[in-house]
């Protein structure tokens, strides 16, 4: 019997406090989730969806987004005003001993951004906390489709645990034929000890099987942070779900990496043109007020301050925001492209696990199943030596274990597609 195999990524998640969960939007502020029941059989689609409003990366990316949202409520604040208080000719010798011939001044200044930098500015961060929320709804599908993937591996592991244990029961039912056998001289006694040997083997193949299932359980609660199983185990395959039309979609493609991607680009757009507004100066405004001690007079002043660009006119960092923006441009090419080849050979993949699935369950097993009964039939009569059956036996359970892989294969790569596509139980994320 072939073991599962599929690797525990969820065992790196974070730890998440208890019970916290994220409403619609990754942006949107945290709240509490509801108690699932831990007697309760999980679904995949329960999975999904807690996975996606649970999971310790997505509650971090939401947080991020939302941190981004409020630099750019930052960025389209306006400079502070400055205040200065100046006081000249004092504390001296001769005429300006003391404060009687001093010079007080009252100053206030303000800079003024040049070449429309503060709307820029402002652009340019929101365009930052789209791709941050765009980065968010990223992550939230990956973890969803690892939640998916775990809890398909969950339910091939409980379907294999159930094989197991039957196939158990079958060497012990085995066990007494031999037994009865022996006891009536029809058999040698080594054939009993052979049969109950191979009987170990079958339980302790059990044993271990539901220990996988276990350990399946704990690697997909870990992904939406949990250190125990607070789910009921999901119930056992039944018929596969009903598959969905597997071609590819020649319309544009959208999916949560390839906006990410597009909003990379606008980013390093709006950056560019930050950048290229830098090459204005800033220009300053002061007016004040200046009483002269010695005269009682007073006066008013004004002034203006500017920047002389002779030596920096922010030409290097425009150069580099544009080449970064011609990356991001390809980056999201290439996300499409790739996108696009990859739901071309998810659907050819599924189309052919289909095919194997169809003919292990329409043919390979049926006619395991009867070569092992009419071994066990045979060998009870006396037509049969204990190898055969034995061999038919290893042959029923290698094919029962052959169909659920086949069908876990099957269903991964289904998932797989539903998730790029937006099918379900994804319809909830952005695509």
């Amino acid at each position: 019997m072939k073991p599962l195999s599929r690797g525990m990524l969820a065992a790196l998640a974070l730890p998440i406090l208890a019970g916290q969960a994220l409403a619609d939007g990754c942006g949107s502020t945290p709240i509490q989730s509801e108690n699932p029941d831990p007697n309760t059989p999980l679904t995949l689609e329960a999975a999904v969806r807690r996975a996606g409003y649970a999971t310790p990366e997505v509650l971090m990316a939401a947080l991020e987004a939302r941190a981004s949202s409020a630099d750019a409520d930052q960025a389209g604040r306006w400079l502070n005003p400055s205040v200065a208080i100046e006081t000249e000719n004092f504390s001296g010798t001769g005429p300006l001993k003391g404060f009687n011939t001093s010079e007080s001044t009252l100053t206030i200044e303000q800079t003024f951004q040049l070449g429309d930098k503060r709307r820029l500015l402002q652009r340019s961060a929101r365009a930052e906390a789209a791709l941050a929320s765009a980065t968010c709804e990223a992550q939230r599908l990956e973890v969803q489709t690892l939640a998916g993937e775990l809890f398909l591996d969950l339910q091939a592991a409980t379907e294999m645990a159930k094989v197991a244990t039957e196939a158990a029961t079958l060497a012990g039912e085995f066990s007494n034929v031999v037994a009865r056998r022996v006891e009536a001289g029809a058999s040698a006694p080594p054939e009993l000890v052979r049969s109950r040997a191979e009987e170990a083997i079958l339980q302790a193949a059990a044993d271990a099987a539901r220990g996988e299932v276990e350990a399946r359980a704990l690697a997909l609660a870990s992904v939406w942070g949990q250190g125990r199983v607070d789910f009921g185990l999901p119930d056992s395959v039944g018929e596969t779900p009903d598959r969905m039309e597997m071609k590819t979609d020649a319309a544009r493609m959208s999916h949560p990496k390839l906006a990410e991607a597009k909003a990379g680009s606008a980013a390093r757009s709006a950056a560019t043109d930050l950048a290229r507004a830098g090459a204005w100066p800033n220009m300053t405004l002061s007016a004040g007020f200046r009483r002269f001690e010695q005269t009682g007079d007073h006066a008013f002043l004004a002034g203006v301050s500017v920047p002389l660009p002779l030596f920096d006119r922010n030409q290097d960092a425009t150069r580099a925001a544009r080449l970064r923006y011609q990356g991001a441009e390809l980056n999201a090419q290439v996300v499409e492209t790739r996108l696009r080849a990859q739901q071309a050979s998810l659907v050819a993949r599924s189309r052919a696990f289909a095919s194997r699935l169809d003919r292990l369950e329409g043919e390979a097993l049926p006619l395991a199943e009867q070569a092992y009964f009419a071994a066990a039939e045979g060998y009870r009569v006396g037509k049969f030596d204990l190898t055969a059956t034995l061999d038919a036996r290893r042959s029923l359970i290698e094919t029962r274990a052959a169909v659920i892989e086949a069908r876990l294969a099957l269903e991964t790569e289904m998932l797989r597609l539903s998730a790029l596509i937006g099918a379900a139980p994804f319809e909830g994320v952005s695509q």
